[in-house]
């Protein structure tokens, strides 16, 4: 049986014109989140931008699951009814279009999806959530959730909710992640449910209980899943839930 395909939204440097000195607009992604798919049994394909809807949802038929990658500049807060508040990079027009469409295009489709990072808050914005603009001046208290040592290292646990599907996929009530982000969720809409908490309240991971596989997590498991067990099965659970969409897709294809 074929491998699920995976699309990987890469990030996005725009550029700043053509030719001469001027640097052209590029697509990248870090190798780690294709290595982790392929790891996992996935055939990791990265996507490029779309400017329409149309195009986004051929570009959807062609995939069995969506990662939405965690690097880069931050969403745009009037994005989510806020004026920017600190100084930070905000993220290209043409990269947010593009993902907000595929991950609404996918929501739809009940299409497998795994959000890290800043793909996590865009899955909250997507669907009507906010974002906590800068962790250390807004929440009392806070860990520092920029950590100094390597991702590949740990500095934080996170609990997990009872009864959630992470949980059901991690198979813990605790686990241990790495931490590299100044943003986070703050309000979130009623079609997700937070599913992990840092001890400090930010909320560390969301899903949508009423499709197949729609989370999101805060932490970086790319950078974790060689050494830990735990974050290689999010990865195999993600991979997994694309395998089985493909199986249904083939299914209904076949009786048309």
């Amino acid at each position: 049986m074929r491998k699920p395909v995976i699309g990987i939204a890469p990030d996005f440097n725009p550029g700043t014109g053509r030719g001469g000195g001027e640097s052209e607009a590029t697509l990248f992604v870090r190798n780690r989140y294709v290595a982790a798919i392929e790891a996992a049994g996935g055939i990791p394909v990265i996507l490029p931008l779309i400017a329409n809807r149309t195009l986004g949802a051929a570009l959807l038929g062609g995939l069995d699951g969506l990662v939405l990658t965690g690097s880069g500049p931050d969403i745009d807060p009037r994005r989510y009814g806020e004026r920017r508040r600190f100084k930070f990079k905000i993220m290209s027009r043409e990269r947010t279009n593009s993902e907000l469409a595929l991950v609404t295009e996918a929501r739809k489709r009940d299409l497998p999806v795994l959000g890290i990072c800043g793909g996590m808050q865009l899955m909250n914005v997507a669907l009507g959530g906010t974002l906590v603009q800068d962790i250390g001046a807004q929440v009392a208290g806070a860990l520092p959730h920029r950590m100094e040592g390597p991702a590949t290292d740990v500095c934080h646990p996170v609990t997990v909710e009872r009864g959630s599907r992470l949980h059901e996929v991690l198979g813990r009530a605790s686990v241990q992640v790495n931490s590299s982000h100044h943003q986070a969720v703050k309000a979130v809409p009623r079609t997700l449910a937070v599913s992990a908490v840092a001890p400090d309240g930010v909320i560390e991971a969301l899903e949508d209980r009423s499709r197949r596989f729609f989370i999101g997590v805060q932490w970086h498991p790319e950078y974790l899943y060689p050494r830990h067990r735990v974050h290689r099965m999010l990865f195999e659970a993600f991979v997994a839930a694309a395998r089985a969409t493909r199986r249904v897709s083939r299914r209904t294809a076949a009786g048309a």
